[in-house]
This record gives C-alpha cells, sequence and structure tokens, in this order.
C-alpha cells in the first residue's frame, strides 16, 4: 500500500494529465479526421470517393504538385541566400551588423501574407514601381502574379529562418579547421563548399525542413498573389469552406494526404540528418574579419540589398497606411483617417490579438517546463511518448489543425467551434513543439549534480524544482516565449478558419480588408501589427541581453 502511495507524486500525475490532455485536443480530433475522410457525403457510409475525387481530377491533384514546385524553389533559393549571408557575417566584419540582424530578424516576424500585399502594391499591375518604370521609361514590368510572385514573397519572408539556423552552427564550428584547409591551399568559395557546408549540413537540414513545412502550409500568400496559381493549402482551404455546413469529409481525405506527405518529408529529412549527424568542440571560434577591395565592396553589396528588399515590403505598408484613400485607390495626401477608420471597424480585435495569444502563451510556457523536464529528468516509456506525440503538430500544417479542431469540437460532447477556447487550444498545439525543443534544449545544458546536491541537503523534488531547475531554466523559457508570442500574434492559418464576429484577431482583420479592397485600414493594421511585433523583438533583446538570436 505504501508502494502505491510513492507512485503518486507531482510526477505521475503530470504524466498522466499531459497524455489525457493530447488524446482530446490532439489524438481524437486527428482520429475524427480521418474517420471523416472516409465517409460518405450522403449516406455516412465508408467510401474511397474522396480520395478518388483528389487523385481522378487534374484540377485538384494538380494542386499538389503545385505546392512541390514552390515549395522545392522556395527552399532551395532560401538556403542559397540564408547560409551565404551567415557566412558573410560570420567571416567578415559587416558595417551595421548589429542593426542589419535585428532588420532579418523583423523582416521574417510578419505574417507572410502581409509581404505578398506589399509586394502588389509596389510591383503589381497599378503597383508604384511598374507605374513608375512604365510612364518614366516606358519598360512594361514582369507580372509578379503567380508562381513568380509566391516565390518572391516566401523566399525573402523564409530565408532569415536559414540564416538564424546557420548563424547558431558556425559559431560552433572550429577556426582551426578553415585555417588547416588554407594551409592545404584550399581557400575562398572551394573552402566553403568542400569545408564549411559539409560541417553545417545538419543545421541547414534542419532549417531546410522548418522552411519546407511552413511554405507547404502557408494559404495566405497564395491566395493573395496566386492569381489561379492554386497550391495544396488553397485547394484544403476551398473545400473546407465550400462545405462547411453540409460535408466536409472531401476536405478531412485532402487534410489527411497532407498529413502524409509532410510525415514522410520528415522522416526523411531525419534519416538523412542522423546519418550526417557529429558533434564537434569549438575552442577557436572563427571571427569576423576585416577586408578591402572590390571583394568588401560585394559583400556589403549582397547584404544591404538582400535585407533592404526584405524589409521594404514592412515599410511601404506603413508608408501607405498614412495615405489618403478614395475607395480602393491611393490619392494624393498624407492623413490618420485609415487609422481612425481601421480602429472604429476593427471591434475586438486588438484585444482579442493580445489575449488571445496571452492565454495560449500561459498554458504552452506551463507544458513546454513539464515535459521538457519529463522528457530530460524522467525518462520511461510514457514520458518517451508524450515527447513523440508533442511533435506531430510541428508536421501538421496549421489549415489541417484548423479543420481537425474544428470538426472534433462541434458536436457534443464538448462543444468548442466559435469560442474563444478553440483559438487559444489552436495555438497551443501549433506552438508548443517549439517551445518544448528550445526548453529541452536548456534543460540538457543544466548539470544534474546540481539538483543533486539540493536533493542531498534535505529539500524536497517540488521544492528543487521550483527553486533550483525553474530559475536556472528562466533566460531560456522568456526568450522562448518572446519568439512564441511573436509567431503567435501573426497566425493565420488555423485562425482563419475557426474564428468568429467575436474572435477574429487582427491577422484576420488585414486578411478580410485586402480581400475586401480596402487597402489604406488593411496597411494601417498591417502597420500595428508590426509596431506589435517590433515591440516585442526590442523587449526580446532586452531580455536576451543584447546576445544575437540563433536557433
Amino acid at each position: 500500500m505504501r508502494i502505491k502511495k510513492s507512485k503518486i507524486n507531482l510526477w505521475s500525475t503530470s504524466t498522466l494529465s499531459l497524455l489525457i490532455l493530447y488524446t482530446i485536443f490532439l489524438i481524437i480530433p486527428l482520429f475524427v479526421l480521418l474517420s471523416e475522410s472516409f465517409l460518405d457525403r450522403d449516406t455516412g457510409q465508408f467510401t474511397l470517393e474522396n480520395f478518388q475525387r483528389f487523385f481522378g481530377k487534374k484540377y485538384y491533384y494538380s494542386t499538389l504538385l503545385n505546392s512541390f514546385k514552390v515549395t522545392v524553389s522556395v527552399t532551395a533559393v532560401a538556403v542559397a541566400l540564408g547560409t551565404t549571408l551567415a557566412y558573410f557575417f560570420s567571416r567578415f566584419k559587416i558595417r551595421g551588423a548589429k542593426t542589419l540582424r535585428i532588420l532579418i530578424i523583423l523582416s521574417s516576424m510578419s505574417a507572410p501574407f502581409v509581404g505578398a500585399y506589399s509586394w502588389i502594391l509596389l510591383l503589381g499591375r497599378n503597383g508604384v514601381v511598374t507605374q513608375f518604370f512604365e510612364k518614366i521609361f516606358g519598360i512594361a514590368m514582369p507580372d509578379i502574379y503567380g508562381f513568380k510572385g509566391i516565390l518572391l514573397v516566401l523566399s525573402l519572408q523564409l530565408y532569415p529562418l536559414i540564416f538564424l539556423y546557420v548563424s547558431g552552427a558556425l559559431s560552433n564550428v572550429d577556426n582551426s579547421l578553415l585555417e588547416a584547409s588554407e594551409n592545404l591551399g584550399c581557400s575562398g568559395a572551394k573552402r566553403f563548399f568542400k569545408v564549411v557546408v559539409p560541417l553545417i549540413l545538419p543545421t541547414v537540414l534542419a532549417g531546410s525542413l522548418l522552411v519546407f513545412m511552413r511554405c507547404f502550409s502557408d494559404f495566405g500568400t497564395p491566395m493573395l498573389i496566386g492569381e489561379g496559381y492554386r497550391t495544396f493549402p488553397v485547394t484544403i482551404y476551398d473545400a473546407y469552406m465550400s462545405e462547411l455546413g453540409g460535408n466536409n469529409s472531401f476536405a478531412a481525405s485532402i487534410a489527411i494526404i497532407a498529413i502524409i506527405l509532410t510525415l514522410v518529408i520528415f522522416l526523411a529529412q531525419r534519416y538523412i540528418a542522423n546519418k550526417k549527424a557529429f558533434t564537434m568542440n569549438s575552442i577557436n571560434k572563427i571571427r569576423p574579419v576585416q577586408i578591402g577591395g572590390f571583394r568588401n565592396m560585394l559583400i556589403h553589396l549582397y547584404a544591404y540589398l538582400l535585407i533592404t528588399l526584405s524589409i521594404a515590403p514592412q515599410v511601404y505598408v506603413i508608408y501607405t497606411s498614412f495615405r489618403n484613400v478614395n475607395g480602393t485607390v491611393f490619392t494624393s495626401g498624407y492623413s490618420l483617417n485609415n487609422y481612425i477608420i481601421a480602429f472604429s471597424k476593427m471591434g475586438n480585435a486588438i484585444r482579442n490579438t493580445i489575449v488571445i495569444p496571452l492565454t495560449a502563451l500561459a498554458f504552452v510556457l506551463t507544458f513546454a517546463v513539464f515535459i521538457a523536464y519529463l522528457v530530460v529528468r524522467k525518462r520511461s516509456k510514457i514520458t518517451a511518448a508524450i515527447d513523440t506525440v508533442s511533435m506531430i503538430p510541428y508536421i501538421v500544417p496549421g489549415i489541417v489543425v484548423g479543420i481537425a479542431l474544428a470538426t472534433a469540437f462541434s458536436r457534443p460532447p464538448m462543444v468548442l467551434t466559435g469560442s474563444m477556447t478553440i483559438m487559444v487550444i489552436a495555438l497551443i498545439i501549433r506552438r508548443l513543439p517549439y517551445t518544448i525543443r528550445s526548453s529541452v534544449a536548456t534543460l540538457q545544458q543544466i548539470p544534474i549534480t546540481i539538483e543533486e546536491a539540493a536533493l542531498s541537503l534535505g529539500a524536497s523534488n517540488i521544492k528543487t524544482f521550483w527553486k533550483i531547475t525553474i530559475p536556472m531554466m528562466s533566460a531560456g523559457i522568456i526568450s522562448g516565449a518572446i519568439l512564441s508570442w511573436i509567431t503567435m500574434i501573426s497566425e493565420l492559418a488555423s485562425a482563419i478558419l475557426l474564428y468568429t464576429g467575436k474572435t477574429r484577431t487582427l491577422t484576420v482583420e488585414v486578411y478580410t480588408q485586402v480581400l475586401r479592397g480596402n487597402y489604406g485600414v488593411a496597411a494601417a493594421l498591417a502597420a500595428i501589427l508590426a509596431v506589435l511585433t517590433t515591440l516585442s523583438l526590442v523587449l526580446f533583446n532586452k531580455v536576451n541581453k543584447g546576445r544575437d538570436l540563433s536557433m
């Protein structure tokens, strides 16, 4: 009897509670989605018709090919741009490097569709750059709509992720290896491809997977700038919205195909990354060196041009937020009219943009700390299972999470659709894997001997956890929290399916106003979102004590 009592403690209770919560809010919704995909819309009987319909019509399966074309192209371009830029920042002194790093991070933190909207204002048919070249030089600018536009927007939006990953990896490369290769006659581009790239390859693969997943699941950008170039997430969204209230089996079947595809890609990446994995201790870190001449000029030109193009959409959207608007056309003169209209129209959008992510963030932090501790300090088959299950949302597109939750919780015994709760749950599920991984990484760096010392001095397990472990993890937890917050306030994929008039957020409002042609109001709302993101990054820098952000 005494043995049974000793097994019921904080950790066993936490493990059981987490397992139950994951079962209710992730496993069951995915099973409901799976069962829904095999149901006939009229009879409710088992059928494969939904899958046959998708693979039997080019209209549907071509969107899958389009998505792969976009995703592979964006990943390749983002890797090339981000890796090169990170290498330049690590190896050479660049003027204004700290400011440039902040601009790189800022350019990656906004919602991708805001970038698409800005590029339409710049290079669209009536865009300011398009009109300038046409009127002054008589030159017709290339069409920005379709595949080229999606490639441009997503590449400039996602290469900073590769930059951050590779910057972190390069900080662990021992400079002695580069010096040795130079002594052996291997320098310049040859050294980069023969020595540097193999050393950072596991990190590049991890960053590529993140870019691939984000690009594959993004539907806001193709919806705005695709113009007939339909991608997979757009098809899922259209199928679900058109079937809403009647039958969503077809949307569920497409969502299941999306999960299978991303799972295959994830496993392939893990297999290749494990084959290439190795450990390295850096004693002599790479230090940026000053170079001169033509090479220095080219490096600065590359860095400044790329970062200017990345940040230009956000700067321009803030600029247009102050311009006067007549209908859907910007006119001469400046005012605060767009902001006045925006504040009068958006109701609770600002409040929701703060309250919903903040509530989700509190749960994300609590769960992430407990899961990280269980995975690292209390290893067992059950905690290993929780660790595996917690990573499922990493490979499930946001729009699929939205459909799964809406399908599972639109009927008794638990009806949550239309509530703020379901939006909070969606954010928790979507962002928890990232915070868990950062918390696990932080905890793995803390020697267990410190906790053992506290226990040997008479402290209980709970007191040791609260007084020793949590404070030592605090820096990593807070940094992860702020980064999670930034991605939460710009979440669109799941929010666009789950919101109602009472729970709409700024991101949803911006998207809605752009579709309605209210460009001035959309610009004002996007500017408010950009200010919120910038303030969050400033807070992050303050908490992080000026250290560079890396992944």
